[in-house]
C-alpha cells in the first residue's frame, strides 16, 4: 500500500493540455498542492493564482535571520496574497514555506526606506503589526482592501524606522502572561481578519 502523500502515476490516456506536466503525470505528484492543481506545472499553477491573487502584501523584517518567515510565506500563500516583501537580509529560513514560496512572488528590499519607496509607488497604505503602546487595535479596524501588512523580528518587533512610515500600528488582543505572540502567528491572525473583511464582508 502507497502511503505517500499526494497521487500516484496519472492513468493513461494522459489530459492533452500544456499546464500538465510529463514526469508528474508519469512518476506522481507528491507535493503540497490542492486538488484542483494536481499534476500542473510550477509556472501554470503561478499563472492561475495570479488571476486570483488578493491585494493584500505581507512584508517582514529580516535584521536577525527571523526564523519565523517560512511560517509567514506559507500562510501567504494559503491566503494568495500579492506579494511578501523581505526586508534586511536576502537569506531566510524557506524550511517552514514548505516549498510555498514558488507559488509566491517574493521580493526583496535593502531596508525599510526602499519598502516604504515601493509602497508609495503603488500607493499602498503601510500598517504595522505589533503590540505597542498607542497601537490600533486589530479587531476594531477596517482594514483597507488594498495594503501591505508589515510585521517585526520575533523579540524586538517593528523596528522605529518601520513604526515611523506606518500609517497605523495594529495590536492584536492577548489575554495572557506573554508579552507577544511570534511573527508567523501575528501574520496569520491579521490576514484572517483581511480575509474576514474583504473576502466575507464582515466590518468589525
Amino acid at each position: 500500500m502507497d502511503d505517500a502523500p499526494g497521487v500516484g502515476p496519472h492513468p493513461r490516456p494522459w489530459p492533452d493540455d500544456p499546464r500538465f506536466d510529463p514526469q508528474l503525470l508519469e512518476h506522481g505528484d507528491r507535493r503540497n498542492v490542492v486538488d484542483r492543481y494536481r499534476y500542473w506545472r510550477v509556472e501554470a499553477i503561478v499563472a492561475d493564482l495570479d488571476r486570483t491573487r488578493h491585494p493584500v502584501h505581507v512584508a517582514i523584517e529580516n535584521f536577525h535571520h527571523d526564523f519565523n518567515i517560512g511560517s509567514v510565506v506559507r500562510t501567504a500563500n494559503a491566503v494568495n496574497a500579492a506579494s511578501v516583501r523581505i526586508v534586511g537580509r536576502r537569506r531566510w529560513n524557506r524550511r517552514g514555506a514548505m516549498v510555498t514560496d514558488r507559488y509566491l512572488h517574493v521580493a526583496h528590499h535593502d531596508d525599510i526606506g526602499s519598502l516604504l519607496d515601493w509602497a508609495a509607488r503603488e500607493a499602498l497604505p503601510v500598517l504595522g503589526v505589533d503590540n505597542l503602546p498607542g497601537a490600533v487595535p486589530l479587531e476594531t479596524y477596517d482594514l483597507p482592501h488594498s495594503c501591505v501588512l508589515l510585521l517585526g523580528q520575533e523579540g524586538p518587533g517593528l523596528s522605529a524606522a518601520a513604526r515611523a512610515g506606518c500609517r497605523d500600528v495594529l495590536s492584536i488582543a492577548q489575554f495572557g502572561s506573554t508579552r507577544s505572540i511570534n511573527a508567523g502567528a501575528a501574520a496569520a491572525i491579521a490576514l484572517h481578519a483581511w480575509v474576514r473583511r474583504h473576502v466575507f464582508g464582515q466590518r468589525p
